[in-house]
């Protein structure tokens, strides 16, 4: 394990980390927010210090090689550090208590978007604004960012966005890493800008705008309002929100070879969208059948926040437009199927991943035809392509793990004195970053509520879900940071 390389990458993190903070910082001057304006320089000065004690306890060669193993622990401590210099601006102005803090910040950062404040109208502009900014950071990813932005730290870089990744792979658009990081962020400012001129031009001021444009992109789900999208009650807006919400949950290295060839028959050709918009299309139509004949709904209203809902939980964004914790138990119900599936590989979106479910789909239909023709040579294919077995195996893999961690914290919100419904909408939603649920953490209610031990667990299990479980778990492994061990 090369110590020296890793708090040399950490140091540069944290300086990046520091220097992003002016920008709330810029706005908290601008708006005459002098004691939020003194707690981001704070802040900045306690991450610049961060960064200069690994940064004389660093080095590293130029253009140095990053192993598998460095780059795993690059990714979970560099989250980890980040996490805990967001923590900052809401503990050091009072808002919120330790713990909430840094809830708030792994909420923001992971783009759960689970509030654990209650009442965002006794916060400054400019600490609503940090809130949409983590948001933003975690949602292509810190390390996909931090490579796009500064010079190129090797050819490892690529093990760094392998465990930074979502999905079963981590797929290259471009040769070199860096120029594929570039890339995927030049995608991601391009549709992050798009949004808040449309956010604008459809009627938001240029604060909430700009807020929703970023938090919306990285389907994180924070809002300026306490109400969310209820606080408009506009149709058109919750139709725009509904299409930046579809697109950024698609893979956004499928939007790179699309833009990079001029060919968007790549994005219907794909697999993985394609079924990530049939299921949504079939969930919105169950949900509307269930509530025009349940909640005796029109067809207008029924069309109108289904269509929002299903594509918010199903983005994993959490935005809310009407109190869905109201509705018949069959529309929860589907809803909650949509927390746990997330979005595609490779998206700003959270949960399991449609790619990973077609994989299992395909495989139990391979596994019941070899049953039937024991000497068939069962494959699975994806966009025309054969699986590799090791990739198959880590899907069940993961599927395992995941339902596991979603049990686990379940069981632990339950000791807590959580009811089981709420309990197991608590840890679908924080480990699918999606945010809402139902119950005590439903549309119209915050994280704030819960005990104190149940707002530990959700941390984890926000954290654990963002990096895809087994990059943390990894460092939790004595194995892992033995001298000699093959990595």
């Amino acid at each position: 394990m090369n110590l020296l390389l890793i708090a040399e990458v950490l140091a540069n993190l944290a300086f990046a980390v520091s220097a992003i903070i002016m920008l709330p910082f810029g706005y908290a001057v601008y708006l005459g927010e002098g004691m939020a304006a003194l707690d981001f320089i704070v802040c900045s000065l306690l991450g610049l210090t961060v960064g200069g004690i690994l940064k004389q306890q660093g080095e590293m060669e130029e253009n140095a090689d990053i192993p598998v193993r460095e780059g795993v622990a690059i990714t979970g401590l560099g989250w980890l550090i980040v996490n805990l210099i967001a923590t900052l601006p809401y503990l050091l102005g009072g808002y919120l208590s330790p713990l909430d803090s840094l809830a708030e910040a792994i909420s923001g950062l992971s783009g759960t978007g689970a509030a654990f404040i209650d009442d965002l109208d006794v916060l400054p502009r400019s600490i609503v604004l940090w809130r949409s900014l983590t948001n933003w950071l975690g949602g292509i990813g810190i390390i996909v960012i931090f490579m796009a932005l500064l010079p190129q730290f090797g050819r490892g870089g690529m093990n760094m966005m392998k465990a930074e990744s979502t999905g079963p792979s981590a797929d290259r658009q471009l040769p070199r890493i860096r120029d594929n990081a570039v890339a995927l962020f030049v995608v991601y400012m391009g549709f992050t800008l798009t949004a808040i001129f449309t956010y604008w031009f459809c009627g938001m001021d240029g604060y909430a705008a700009f807020s929703h444009g970023l938090t919306t992109i990285a389907t994180g789900g924070f809002s300026t309002f306490n109400n969310s999208f209820l606080h408009y009650d506009s149709p058109l807006l919750e139709a725009v929100a509904s299409f930046f919400m579809l697109l950024a949950s698609g893979s956004f290295g499928m939007y790179v070879l699309a833009l990079r060839g001029r060919n968007w028959r790549i994005v219907w050709n794909n697999t993985e969208f394609r079924a990530f918009l049939a299921l949504f299309a079939i969930a919105t139509v169950l949900i509307m059948v269930d509530l025009m004949t349940e909640l005796d709904w029109d067809f207008f209203k029924a069309l109108r926040y289904t269509v929002f809902q299903t594509a918010s939980l199903g983005s994993t964004t959490g935005y809310v437009s009407y109190d869905f914790d109201t509705w018949p138990s069959f529309s929860k119900g589907v809803l909650l199927l949509l927390m746990f599936m997330g979005g595609c590989a490779g998206s700003t979106s959270g949960g399991f991943k449609i790619i990973r479910l077609v994989i299992l789909v395909k495989l139990v239909r391979a596994i019941v035809w070899q049953k039937l023709h024991p000497n068939m040579v069962a494959t699975i294919r994806m966009n025309g392509e054969v699986v590799p077995g090791q990739i198959v195996f880590n899907v069940a893999r993961h599927f395992f793990v995941y339902v596991m961690m979603d049990v686990i914290f379940s069981f632990f919100l339950i000791a807590d004195g959580i009811s089981m419904i709420d309990a197991v909408s608590v840890g679908v939603s924080t480990m699918g970053s999606v945010g809402p649920g139902f119950g005590i953490a439903g549309a119209t209610s915050t994280y704030a509520i819960l005990p104190p031990f149940s707002k530990a667990v959700a941390c984890v299990s926000m954290f654990l879900g963002r990096l895809e479980i087994f990059t943390v778990l990894a460092l939790f492994t004595p194995e892992f940071w033995y001298k000699g061990k093959g990595w």
